[in-house]
């Protein structure tokens, strides 16, 4: 697919590059993305460069991963990163620690949500390690329905099973569970917007 830019009146969504590596590499000295994505440590400027190469450009051509750069608008500044793999119809995302508290992510997520459904997707999959309050916050208030937890579907940095909690929303809008969220912390919240353990500028390059 030929990248696509989303944008609402908060948040500009479009393809991370070269230009953005410093970026990347700066928010990912952060250690709330450490701690709750797959991110390697230490975080190198070469990892960012892989991350652009390696996964965004082939991700976007092979429609197997479409990855956007999260910005405000008016600025051409990096804040974080989102994408949606096709295969398991998966969300993904991080935040700079700078960019949160303002909901710049939950436009994001909004954004990221409604186009996988324009793209046929019956459905979007989120998912976070136990105990990441924050972004489970921003599922939430984007509609996602909670519904349980198990072994995420990327492990953890040595290969062993690592426990998340999973939630989906339903392009028809009927809720997929009635079970209730754990505890969760305000949107945008402190460590808001690391999830999933494997997307963005967390896996390969590096969620």
């Amino acid at each position: 697919m030929i990248p696509v830019t989303l944008e609402s009146p908060l948040v500009r969504l479009d393809v991370p590059t070269r230009a953005d590596t410093v970026a990347i590499a700066q928010a990912c000295q952060d250690p709330e993305i450490a701690r709750w994505t797959t991110i390697p440590q230490p975080y190198r400027p070469q990892d960012a460069h892989a991350f652009v190469d390696a996964l965004v450009g082939p991700g976007w051509a092979s429609d197997r991963e479409y990855t956007w750069a999260i910005r405000r608008q008016g600025s051409t500044w990096l804040d974080g990163v989102i994408s949606w793999r096709t295969a398991a119809r998966d969300l993904g995302f991080w935040l700079a620690p700078a960019a949160r508290g303002l909901g710049l992510m939950h436009d994001a997520v909004e954004l990221v949500v409604a186009f996988a459904f324009a793209q046929g997707a019956p459905d979007v999959y989120w998912e976070c390690y136990e105990g990441n309050t924050a972004s489970a916050a921003v599922a939430r208030r984007a509609g996602f329905a909670y519904t349980g937890s198990g072994d995420a579907l990327i492990p953890n940095r040595d290969g062993s099973p690592a426990p998340a909690w999973k939630a989906l929303r339903r392009a028809d809008g009927t809720p997929a569970s009635d079970l209730a969220w754990p505890t969760a912390a305000p949107d945008d919240g402190p460590g808001a917007g690391t999830t999933d353990t494997g997307h963005g500028a967390a896996r390969g390059p590096v969620s």
